[in-house]
């Protein structure tokens, strides 16, 4: 199975069958991974920001969290988010365009 952080973008792998564990976290950022950010049910559009309608809400998203229905999402990457860094670049050159 492989996925990419939500936060930094990096590439994780996990063998076939295997599961993420609550502790674990990505070895490029430290970033919580069984966190409702890397979810494949993590939908902002959502109630409780969840497409599992079974699921517990949960109040910090970037958090690991206990989550039964937890599943890597392993097309984060395509789905249009992007690591904190490029937002925060994009966010930079957005603002310079309207420095008076």
């Amino acid at each position: 199975m492989q996925f990419h952080c939500w936060k930094c973008g990096e590439r994780i792998e996990y063998p076939t069958g295997s599961r993420v564990g609550r502790r674990d976290t990505c070895p490029k950022c430290d970033a919580d991974l069984h966190s409702c950010r890397n979810c494949q049910f993590y939908d902002r559009s959502k109630n409780n920001q969840c497409s599992e309608p079974q699921a517990e809400w949960v109040r910090d998203k970037e958090a690991a969290n206990l989550c039964d229905y937890y599943s890597p999402n392993p097309v984060l990457m395509a789905r249009g988010d992007r690591p904190a860094s490029q937002t925060d670049d994009a966010r930079k050159k957005f603002d310079s365009l309207f420095k008076v």
